[in-house]
Order: C-alpha cells, then structure tokens, then sequence
C-alpha cells in the first residue's frame, strides 16, 4: 500500500514536505510540489477519503435527486442523457455521485436526511414534483443545490430554452404551409406553462387561429395518453395538418394511433417530436424533433454546483439558459 511514508521515503524529503505537497501548500517550491505529486501518480497513491473530509470538510459525494413520474427511472433517454453528462464532468472535477430518496432499506427519510446521512456536499435536482415540500426543505437548507428546468429564488438553476425550442418547430411547420396545428402538451410543470404560452404566442404573430380542440394535455414521456389524445384530433371534423408532441418517445402512441386510422405520416398528417432523442433519428419517416442540449445541461449543472461547493463566497446564483436546435426529419410534409 503506498502512503505518504514510502512517497516521502521514494523522495528522500520529509512526511510533511509529501503533505504539504499532496494537498497544495504554497509554502514549498513549486517544482518540489510537482515532483512529488508525479510520484505520487507514478506509485499509484490514493488518498484516504475519510482522511481527505476531516481536513477538507468535503465529502467529495453530489446527490443526484431524480423521481420521474413515469416510472422509467435511467431508461428516461432525455434524464439520463443529461445525467450522463452531469456523471462525466462531476467525476472530472473529482466527484462521486449518490442518488438521494426518501428510503434506505427499510427506514424512510426526508430528502435533506438522506444527503445529510450520505454526506452530500451538494445536489442536483432533476424530474420531481418542485411543489413537494420534501424538496422545498432540501433546496432551503444549507446544502447547495442546482436545479434542472425549474427555478427557485437564490437557487441556480440550468434551464433549456423552451420557449425558443417550440417558437423554432411552429416556425418550421409554418414555413413548410401548415396553418392547423395541433398540441399535445406534457403534465401542469413550469417547462409545460413556457412551451404553451410560446406556442399560442407564435401562432399569434405568425396569425394562425388555434381552434381550443387543437390544444390537448397528456403526460410526458407516455405514448398512451398521446395516443388517446392523437385519437381525439383524428376524430375531429376538421382534423389538424400537422401535431406537436410533448416528446419524441409520448410520439409512438400517436404513431401508432395514426396507423390505425389508416393514415400516413406525412403524406396523410405531418407530425413533430421534442427532445431529438436517438429513437427519434432512427424512426421511418426520421421525425422532425428539437434536441435539446443534453450534454451541456448536464456539464452546467456539474461545473455550478461544484463551484457553489468550492467557491460559496464567489458562486452567484444564476439562470443558466441552454439553447437546442431543430432537426427537420421527414415527417412535416411541404403543404
């Protein structure tokens, strides 16, 4: 096993001079610290956690707080993109990852006691009920948190641009003749109230009248109620030309929907996703979707809130905007 005594002995300096080293201590040379660390390196040293976190105060641990209503938990191509990411720059920045709940075995906790019991130095919170008072307990406390597409007062929060996101799909399907369009919207959450305000306000400018029958809610990432609600516009007397889904996987109920009216995607009805998840470049016709930008979601929310860990003083709350960008598929016909 190495440790400071065989690094310092491989040295020929002192135990001190090694510490002073390992943990960045202006008061030796520079050229020492470097020497000393790349041996460090070389003999595979590794620094005792428990050791690290009583000198540092820091665990070194990120909560992750991910409750996904539809019970698809990692499977959630969107979530667990950003998550991915979110993974990838915490270990970056030296950072282990725990998922908070409200169980451990068989006793329950609060969200807050879970990272208290884990040691979390900070926590991401991603897909859950904001409302929920368990979570509003976590982000009041003085545990640093980011948030994921909602926003809290003195909280940073990174936010994907929804409201340009659906702006840039109306615009599209305007521009390739489309004047019914239809919506199929996710659950009451914040992200679904800015998509449905910028959607009614672009048709607005772009003068497209939108019969309250083309406006129907369903759940995120649910391909049944999307279904039912793609039957309901099917069924009308004068059915849309084309339809917004809440995200590209809720857009297989649709899809299958259409196909059991006998209709084609485009030929008969143009249909658009949102997300631009891998399912939706690999589908025939290819779905014309707006990808959201996963894998800078997920850096932010990292860099932020270890900077908010490392840096409390210095760190400014703030809303991080991400933008996405559309992908035209195959699934808008020119009308």
């Amino acid at each position: 096993m190495v440790t400071i005594k065989t690094i310092s002995e491989k040295c020929g300096v002192s135990r001190a001079t090694v510490s002073k080293a390992l943990n960045g201590h202006k008061d030796i040379s520079q050229s020492t610290g470097e020497y000393i660390r790349s041996v460090a390196r070389e003999m595979g040293y590794l620094p005792n956690a428990a050791a690290r976190s009583l000198k540092t105060k820091r665990t070194n641990n990120l909560g992750v707080l991910f409750v996904d209503k539809t019970c698809s938990g990692l499977t959630h191509e969107y979530f667990s993109a950003v998550l991915e990411s979110f993974k990838v720059e915490a270990e970056r920045l030296g950072y282990d990852i725990t998922f908070i709940s409200r169980n451990i075995g068989s006793a329950s906790m609060s969200y807050y006691e879970h990272c208290k019991y884990r040691g979390c130095d900070g926590v991401v919170i991603a897909s859950v009920d904001f409302s929920d008072e368990m979570v509003i307990e976590l982000v009041k406390s003085e545990i640093p948190t980011v948030t994921i597409d909602h926003v809290f007062n003195g909280r940073t929060a990174i936010l994907s641009d929804n409201v340009q996101g659906i702006r840039d799909l109306v615009e599209y399907v305007y521009r390739c003749g489309h004047r019914r369009i239809a919506y199929i919207h996710g659950e009451d959450t914040s992200v679904t109230q800015k998509r449905l305000a910028s959607f009614y306000r672009t048709c607005a400018e772009l003068s497209i009248e939108v019969p309250n029958e083309y406006v129907k809610a369903a759940l995120y990432h649910d391909p049944k109620s999307s279904g039912l609600a793609t039957r309901e516009l099917l069924e009308l007397s004068e059915r849309p030309t084309c339809i917004l889904y809440p995200d590209d996987f809720s857009f297989i109920g649709g899809m299958n929907e259409i196909e059991r009216h006998g209709l084609h995607i485009p030929e008969d009805i143009s249909v658009a996703g949102y997300d631009g998840i891998y399912l939706s470049q690999v589908l025939r016709p290819r779905l014309t979707t707006l990808r959201q930008d996963t894998g800078v979601l997920g850096r932010e929310a990292a860099a932020r809130l270890v900077e908010a860990i490392e840096r409390p003083k210095l760190a400014i709350p703030q809303q991080v905007m991400v933008a996405g960008h559309l992908i035209p598929g195959s699934s808008v016909r020119k009308v």
